[in-house]
Order: structure tokens, then C-alpha cells, then sequence
């Protein structure tokens, strides 16, 4: 686990995943220098047993659907060895994991998640069982996930260490409070152990012969009725409290057709050849929107080749996770409303009738047109989709660099 093979191996995990500091407030850029002159004594602890994890600081993020997200975000220090565990751990434990478990696994992907989804839908299964665990990472017992560490794990130094971060506490104002239950949601180690507490849920749900799939603590059953999507749950909600002693939310979890129903950020849908289809959810394509209004904001002043790079920027990771989609129409008109979003910001730019003028002269307009049109009172958004898309087509964009939704979405189809 600590062999300078693998530790570099999670130097250069956490270097890269950066992220905020803990509450020393070592940045991940000042730990490789730090461990130059204090990793001997560290590994002196870590061998004896004695090391002390540092508390969590807590951090509270905004979630899509409204409320707040609680993470914990440990010390630099407590990153790498997590992450030097997580990586000793995972050959031991991920290769007997269910195959229906996609969530943080090597190999393994959302998009496959909701292929394997799609294929149960096409087989008639057309209810979602969606089960929400309340607060999962908040209610994990230690004793029983620790229990089932020790299934795989026996070096005792090893277990206290996991314990030991589980146990470490949050930092909250300054103040440290313990933590009796939970896994903190941020840590590298956290997902290993998520997985490895509901491993049992996977295998009973196997045993019963559910069709499903779990992405984390996103738990997902397929069934042919509603009626049966009732008793399923009601099943699946008494085992995870009983055996697993974590709690069920009953008013977030539900029964419902799957036109109805999303898996992380996707929808279905069936074509007029009955096939089933993958969309974007309404959702998420509004979240996108709202991020991509902020950089097309006519008063978010920046110069339009660093807006560019920007948008390019975010649409190229929107993308990456959305080209499942098979909605070609889709990722055109986001395309159109970019471009409009862009024409209004450059219409401002100009601001004066007589520089509006002259740069529609510029871009080829003749005289006639140019002074009609720039001195025109329109609304930017009305001008935006009227003559300035002829003064500044698709072409333009593309000679400046922007991307755009579709031109990425069909690469990334190809290659999916």
C-alpha cells in the first residue's frame, strides 16, 4: 500500500484532481515539497499504527434540484493516503462487485448505466423503481461497514487506519464535532467504501432476480407493472433498513413509468418505430443553460476570444458526458441559441450606431443595408435573430473558434 510505486501513483491522483485544502491549509501544490522532508516520519506512524487523521472540513455545495450538499474535505495529507489505500484496495474488492454496479469503478461509466437501462426498457420492463437512500453517506454505520471491510482485509493496521478516518470528525466553525456514523462525501476513499457497504444490496437483488442498476448510492429497479414496481419497493426498502440499517426516503422514492423516470441526467423516450431512444433530461439541459447564459451574458464583460474558449471549455465536458443522447435536433437548436446568445453580446460591443455601421460594412453589408440596420432600436435579442445572423452567420463563429454543441456531439456519437 505505501511502496513508492503506489504512492506516487496518488501524488499524481490528487496533484491532479487539486481541489480545496483541508483545515491546515495545505495547498495540493505545497504537499510534494512538504513530504520531501516530512514523509519519513509520517510512515513512522503509519507502521506503528499511531497516525492520527486530521478532521474534515466541511463544505456545503449548492445540489441541482435546491438544498445543499455536505462535503468533507480532508487535509492534503489525508488525500494521498486514502488514495494510496483506495488504489491497494480496489484489485481486492472490484473485481467481485456486482456487474450491475457502475458508480466509481474502474472501467465502469454512467453512459453504461443507462445503456444497460435503455435495454430493459426495450425488454418491456417500461416502470422505474427508483429507491432514494436518505443521506446514505451521512448514515452509514461504521461497525457494519467495517465489518465488511474485514471480510477481504485482515491486517489489523490497515482496519484501525480506515476506522480511524471514519471517526476523524468534522470541523465546523472552528470547532470539531465527532462523527459516530457516515463516510464523509469528498474523501478518495469514500467511494470504495460506498460500493463495498451496498454490495450487499447488489447481491440480494441479484438472488431475487431484479433487474437493476446501481450508479453509487442511486439505486434504480426495472419491472413490467406499477403494481409490481409497488412490491418491489416496499421488498427492496425493508431489506435496506433491516440488514443494512440505513434509511429509505419514502416521500423521494417512487414508482413510474420510465418515459417519466431519469437515471443520472438521462431520459428515454420510444421513436415511431417503437425503438427506445436516450435524451437529455429537461433538467439538465436547463442547468447547461443557465451556466451558458452566464458566459453569454451581455454584461459579463470579457473579450469575445476568452468568452469563446470558455464556452468551448464547458461545452466540450457537457458533451463528453451527453453524446449518448440520440436527439440530433436537439444539439442544433442549442447550437442556434448559442449563436444568437453571441450576436447580441457582439451587437453591444458595438454599441454606437455609427461603429455598428461600419463594422456591418466590414463584414461585407452594403452602404444601404449598414446605415438602415445600425441605426435600427430593435431589442438586442430581436436583432440577434433577424438581419445580424446574416451579417454574422455560422461561418464567422467557426472562424473564431467556436465548437458549438452539435459538431462535438456527432464526434463523440462516433466514437461511442
Amino acid at each position: 500500500m505505501f511502496s513508492r510505486e503506489n504512492l506516487m501513483r496518488a501524488l499524481k491522483r490528487v496533484e491532479q484532481n487539486k481541489g480545496a485544502s483541508g483545515v491546515d491549509g495545505m495547498t495540493t501544490a505545497e504537499l510534494r515539497p512538504w513530504l520531501r522532508r516530512s514523509w519519513p516520519a509520517i510512515r513512522v506512524t503509519l507502521d506503528e499504527g499511531t497516525y492520527r487523521p486530521r478532521p474534515v472540513r466541511r463544505v456545503k455545495i449548492p445540489k441541482p434540484d435546491g438544498g445543499e450538499r455536505e462535503l468533507g474535505v480532508p487535509t492534503v495529507l489525508d488525500r494521498l493516503i486514502q488514495q494510496a489505500i483506495a488504489q491497494a484496495l480496489v484489485p481486492i474488492f472490484d473485481p467481485h462487485f456486482s456487474e450491475y454496479s457502475y458508480g466509481y469503478r474502474p472501467g465502469r461509466s454512467a453512459q453504461q448505466a443507462v445503456k444497460t437501462a435503455r435495454s430493459y426498457i426495450a425488454e418491456g420492463n417500461e416502470w422505474v423503481v427508483d429507491v432514494d437512500l436518505e443521506r446514505f453517506f451521512d448514515r452509514v454505520q461504521h461497525d457494519a461497514l467495517m465489518a465488511r471491510v474485514a471480510r477481504k482485509v485482515a491486517d489489523r493496521r490497515l482496519l484501525r487506519l480506515i476506522r480511524r478516518y471514519l471517526e476523524a470528525g468534522i470541523m465546523v466553525e472552528g470547532v470539531k464535532q465527532a462523527s459516530e456514523e457516515g463516510t464523509p462525501q469528498g474523501s478518495p476513499l469514500s467511494p470504495l467504501l460506498s460500493n463495498i457497504m451496498l454490495d450487499d444490496l447488489d447481491r440480494e437483488l441479484e438472488r431475487r432476480c431484479h433487474r437493476f442498476v446501481r450508479y453509487a448510492d442511486d439505486v434504480r429497479l426495472h419491472v413490467k407493472s406499477e403494481r409490481a414496481g409497488e412490491r418491489v419497493l416496499a421488498g427492496v426498502s425493508e431489506f435496506i433498513e433491516k440488514r443494512l440499517k440505513l434509511r429509505v426516503n419514502r416521500k423521494k422514492s417512487s414508482v413510474r413509468q420510465a418515459a417519466q423516470a431519469t437515471v443520472l441526467g438521462f431520459g428515454f423516450y420510444r421513436d415511431q418505430d417503437g425503438k427506445v431512444g436516450i435524451r437529455v433530461d429537461p433538467k439538465a439541459l436547463e442547468r447547461m443553460r443557465e451556466q451558458i447564459r452566464s458566459l453569454t451574458g451581455r454584461s459579463y464583460r470579457i473579450a469575445m476570444a476568452e468568452r469563446i474558449e470558455r464556452l468551448n471549455r464547458y461545452i466540450g465536458g457537457w458533451c463528453g458526458y451527453f453524446a449518448l443522447a440520440e436527439t440530433p435536433q436537439e444539439f442544433e437548436n442549442l447550437d442556434k441559441w448559442l449563436r444568437r446568445r453571441l450576436r447580441q453580446v457582439r451587437w453591444k460591443e458595438w454599441k454606437q450606431p455609427k461603429t455598428r455601421r461600419h463594422n456591418l460594412r466590414v463584414l461585407g453589408l452594403p452602404e444601404r443595408e449598414a446605415r438602415e440596420w445600425g441605426g435600427s432600436r430593435k431589442g438586442y435579442w430581436r436583432v440577434a435573430g433577424t438581419f445580424l445572423s446574416r451579417a454574422l452567420p455560422n461561418k464567422y463563429w467557426e472562424d473564431l473558434g467556436l465548437h458549438g454543441f452539435s459538431p462535438r456531439w456527432q464526434r463523440l456519437r462516433h466514437a461511442w
